[in-house]
């Protein structure tokens, strides 16, 4: 299987940096932002968007992580619902930014949803996502993209960061 580079740990950090400023921009500061990083490498790249915040503007915005494992709909059967979502503030009335690293389908964005809605009513949830490749079968698109990546089906896209995988890079691959 042939692999092509499409960001390096320098892109990738660079395409952190620009997703750190439009956050801060279009919400005119970090008021209210909570960042919840969908596992597994969502909450890393969470992590990296709320330090690089934090260099810009001087104050840690709250985070947490977002395990959508039972609200998946291509699970048989639910399992337990509750502690989905771990953050140390309460989501209600804040604005959240849910973070993953490819959106695809929609269909982990659309879990996520209803993890945080089935406990809090944030006032507005938004999608910060390192790669956007397109095929959505859900209405639903990023507010923040690190770079689009147009795919066929048959090209998958891996996201390797070094929390998890040693080094930080993206690739894409045919099937």
């Amino acid at each position: 299987m042939k692999h092509r580079l499409i960001l390096d740990d320098a892109q990738i950090g660079r395409s952190l940096t620009r997703m750190s400023h439009e956050i801060l921009e279009r919400n005119k500061g970090t008021d209210d932002i909570v960042l919840l990083g969908i596992k597994t490498r969502g909450e890393f790249l969470a992590e990296r968007i709320q330090k690089k915040i934090n260099q810009i503007e001087g104050v840690t915005v709250p985070s947490g992580t977002i395990d959508i494992s039972n609200y998946r709909d291509d699970k048989k059967e639910a399992g337990d619902t509750k502690g989905a979502v771990e953050t140390d503030c309460d989501l209600n009335n804040r604005h959240v930014v849910l973070v993953d690293d490819v959106l695809y389908t929609g269909r982990t964005i659309r879990a996520a949803m209803d993890a945080i809605l089935n406990t809090v009513r944030p006032a507005k949830i938004s999608l910060a996502v390192l790669i956007d490749r397109g095929h959505r079968e859900l209405p639903i698109r990023a507010d923040y993209v690190g770079k689009n990546i147009p795919t066929s089906k048959e090209e998958s896209i891996e996201v390797k960061l070094y929390e998890v995988d040693g080094e930080s890079i993206v690739t894409i691959s045919e099937d």
